[in-house]
């Protein structure tokens, strides 16, 4: 993106602001031991704010009739950047990423006393640090202390967030563009590891394949823990042990995206280790692959987020009823929520910046208990969909299904007449996925 687009952006969010000064910190670096640190990654809504990646960075932007986008960063400095690499200094920052100004990190608590004096409202992320919102609350202080000198402190505190995320939520053409290059990545990783497995090897070599064809183009942070889960792993939803033999006779659930360009992508892929479906593995797995392109279908502009939960819920349903692991009717499933016991989550959540992107899901907030809330699909927002279906050992299962466990999830784009998979490259079908690994 261009520092232009980045200043689009944050005239929009003044717009909204209407007055006021907003503060944005990026996140912070974090210890992973005595001397060394996790790898970077900055704050989403800083970095859509600005595009700038350094640690020690803060936005903070003044509302009203002269508005103004400042950055506090870090001094340039010689004997860190030997060892740490370049640092920009806030002259440079200023030049290359289009503020109106620039300041050294150390003066950030002197120029925010001064910069949020007679201000009528404080946007903050606040609740999302509690370091940093001890040193908010506390420069609010300090400004209130000038009373006596005509300086008031802003009465009001507002959470950034409510206005980031609805803009965050509508993706513009250059991030439609990010996104469908981080799918392309990670749909070549999945073909890859599905080339790759055979019996005997480790969940974590698997793993390595995927971590590969990420780095190899250009992609060097997953979106989040990979999940190489086979034969019962698979029914754990959140499995990241990857450190299991895989067997023939059992499946292989991968749930991994790359992360590009601050995007996520977000692909699950479930296949036969041996590369070939069992009949029960297949009776299961057609079910849920109905339900995902049921899902699909309803994800267009205008139907409600949950549309394609509810398509895919009756698909599942009525193949629950024929494995025999319900009983009843379609509806009498579906009131009674016996489907839960083997498909326990939502069908899918918003991608974006994070993989599990910002935005409410209803019209009236995510606390909203009224079903017909559910806030419309429009243009731009991308979302992911992904039923599956988990089945442990039971007396009352069928033998033949235990230790089944598959989700698929693809990348979903709304457009004007309907949507685009944007990981739809990635083999799903069963004569797809075992021509692949016969290959």
């Amino acid at each position: 993106m261009t520092t232009t687009q980045y200043a689009q952006r944050r005239a929009r969010l003044l717009e909204k602001m209407q007055h006021g000064i907003a503060v944005v910190p990026t996140a912070p670096e974090i210890a992973r031991n005595g001397d060394s640190h996790y790898s970077y990654r900055h704050d989403s809504n800083f970095y859509y704010l600005s595009g700038f990646t350094e640690p020690e960075a803060v936005l903070v932007l003044i509302a009203g009739v002269s508005p103004k986008a400042m950055l506090f960063c870090r001094e340039k400095n010689p004997e860190r950047e030997i060892w740490d690499g370049h640092r920009y200094g806030p002259d440079a920052a200023r030049e290359q990423f289009g503020f109106d100004a620039a300041y050294p990190i150390a003066q950030l608590d002197e120029k925010l006393a001064e910069l949020m004096g007679n201000q009528p409202a404080l946007f903050y992320p606040l609740g999302h640090d509690a370091a940093w919102d001890e040193r908010i609350l506390k420069l609010r202080s300090a400004v209130r202390a000038k009373v006596r000198s005509g300086i008031r402190a802003p009465d009001e505190i507002r959470d950034i967030r409510a206005l980031l995320n609805e803009m965050r939520l509508i993706k513009d053409t250059h991030e439609l563009d990010i996104m469908r290059r981080a799918a392309a990545i990670s749909t070549s990783a999945h073909r890859r590891a599905m080339q790759f497995t055979r019996p005997g090897l480790f969940e974590y070599q698997v793993e390595a394949e995927l971590l590969h064809e990420f780095c190899s183009h250009g992609a060097r942070h997953t979106a989040y823990t990979s999940i190489v889960a086979s034969g019962a792993n698979a029914c754990v939803l959140h499995y990241v042990g990857n450190d299991a033999r895989l067997k023939g006779g059992d499946l292989l659930l991968i749930d991994a995206g790359c992360e590009l360009g601050s995007y996520a992508s977000d692909i699950t892929r479930t296949f036969p280790v041996n590369g070939k479906f069992s009949a029960a593995q297949k009776d299961v797995y057609e079910i849920v692959l109905a339900a995902q392109a049921a899902a699909i279908g309803a994800a267009r502009p205008g139907n409600a987020w949950d549309a394609p939960h509810n398509a895919a819920l009756r698909v599942l349903a009525q193949g629950f009823i024929d494995l025999k692991l319900c009983s009843g009717s379609v509806d009498a499933v579906l009131e009674n929520e016996s489907y839960k016991r083997f498909y326990m989550h939502r069908t899918g959540h918003w991608l974006g910046m994070d993989v599990h992107d910002v935005g409410d899901y209803k019209t009236g907030g995510s606390a909203n208990k009224n079903e017909s809330d559910w806030r419309p699909l429009q243009p731009g927002m991308v979302l992911t969909v992904e039923p599956g279906c988990y089945i442990r050992p039971a007396d009352d299962v069928p033998k033949a299904l235990w230790n089944i466990g598959i989700r698929i999830e693809d990348d979903v784009a709304i457009t004007a007449t309907g949507n685009e998979v944007l990981t739809e490259a990635a083999p799903k079908t069963v004569a797809a996925i075992e021509e692949l690994m016969k290959r």
